[in-house]
């Protein structure tokens, strides 16, 4: 009860400390939760906070630590990965990573991923990669999904999981025809390493695996 009190207090006193911060500046109001998924998969979030003049630190820093919000603790853990308004902090920011990523954030899942693929910040471990990119293709996150079978198609990865991943990817829906050939072209690198029937039983809409 003590804890949660303390937890309702923070709360209360950073809520009261971003209005009035909005209040002041009435330039600028806190992203919402569409708005932010926008900018993150167009690669624009760190981009507007700059924009934003860095005026909204405060209120990213309060939902990412106090409210502890997955889509701000992306945001917040990005900004100090690369130091964008506040100082960099990389342990810090890939700590609140990994945070979002256990509350089930697929965008921080697949951010990990990329860091881990390509052996920025971390030790270079595209096993490791798979690792976090699998829950969120299992959820149905289509870049995911396609980071997946790229990765398996490079040889990353448990081969038992390899139709289960090009199952999870053919039968997607893509926003755009860009996407959709991208994901064509995936697909057709992973079948090499599969059996013909194995690959038609993948394509199918509905895979019972044993």
């Amino acid at each position: 009860m003590l804890r949660l009190s303390l937890f309702l207090t923070l709360t209360l006193l950073f809520g009261s400390t971003i209005q009035s911060a909005n209040a002041v500046s009435g330039a600028y109001d806190i992203y919402s939760d569409e708005q932010l998924i926008n900018l993150i998969r167009s690669n624009q979030y760190l981009q507007r906070v700059k924009l934003d003049e860095c005026q909204l630190v405060q209120d990213i820093e309060a939902r990412a630590e106090v409210l502890q919000q997955p889509l701000y603790q992306f945001l917040w853990g990005e900004m100090l990965n690369h130091g964008v308004c506040v100082k960099a902090h990389p342990s810090r920011g890939i700590a609140i990573l990994q945070t979002a990523a256990e509350q089930g954030s697929a965008e921080a899942m697949l951010k990990l991923a990329d860091y881990y693929y390509r052996g920025q910040l971390v030790v270079k471990d595209r096993h490791r990669s798979v690792q976090y990119t699998l829950p969120a293709a299992a959820n149905g996150d289509v870049n995911a999904r396609m980071m997946l079978v790229k990765l398996f198609a490079e040889g990353y990865g448990s081969p038992k999981d390899y139709e289960m991943g090009y199952h999870w990817l053919y039968n997607s829906i893509f926003d755009d025809e860009s996407q959709q050939k991208k994901a064509t072209s995936l697909l057709q690198q992973l079948a090499v390493k599969m059996p013909t029937s194995i690959v038609e039983r993948a394509q199918q809409q509905q895979l019972y695996m044993q």
